[in-house]
């Protein structure tokens, strides 16, 4: 009866968090189809503002991204079988990658900044034409979005980590906690693959 009723529970949980994915899902995609507007509308313009973006640095943040995510799934793998240690291992991986992550989007955001690409920050005639501003304004709205994501992810990681470094998490009983975090951070991972070529890699 006990475990009908914790297989119930888990059921639960996780349908629950399906449903706000699928709503993040449906956020992100309202981006993405205001990208494929602009790029249908103004192919040129946009080609040309994508270029200045530093499409180096995105390629980076989408290893490290990727790198998190598996280091994510090794730490659910693990607290599904009850290893403490690997689990701890593997959502500090997690948060950190996700920092550096964060810290490289700084880095990006700064170097545009100096550059006067940072529609917020720069007058409109530092762009090319309206279309390039608005193709500007997307790429700003969209990555803050995606970073205030990651910065939420990082800190479910590493409370997470606390949590069952100090045993108030018990694994594997409880391991559906962890499952469910590691789903918000394999979205917050997918998210940024699809925002990486339809920003950077517009040719």
């Amino acid at each position: 009866m006990a475990d009908t009723a914790q297989a119930r529970q888990r059921e639960t949980t996780l349908m629950g968090m399906y449903l706000f994915l699928g709503s993040e899902i449906m956020l992100f995609g309202g981006l993405f189809a205001v990208a494929l507007a602009l790029r249908l509308m103004h192919p040129q313009e946009i080609v040309a503002a994508s270029k200045h973006l530093h499409y180096g640095i995105g390629a980076a943040n989408t290893v490290v991204l990727l790198t998190s995510s598996l280091a994510v799934a090794l730490a659910v793998a693990a607290a599904e079988a009850g290893k403490i240690k690997g689990t701890v291992v593997g959502l500090q991986a997690g948060a950190g990658l996700g920092i550096g992550f964060l810290a490289l989007k700084a880095v990006e955001y700064v170097s545009e900044y100096h550059e006067r690409l940072l529609p917020a920050l720069a007058p409109p005639e530092a762009f090319a034409n309206p279309a390039a501003h608005l193709f500007m304004d997307l790429y700003l709205i969209a990555t803050s979005l995606h970073a205030v994501h990651v910065t939420i992810g990082v800190g479910l990681l590493a409370g997470l980590a606390l949590r069952v470094h100090h045993r108030s998490l018990a694994l594997p009983r409880q391991a559906t906690g962890v499952e469910v975090v590691g789903l918000y951070w394999h979205l917050v991972d997918v998210i940024w693959i699809f925002l990486y070529p339809v920003l950077y890699l517009v040719r």
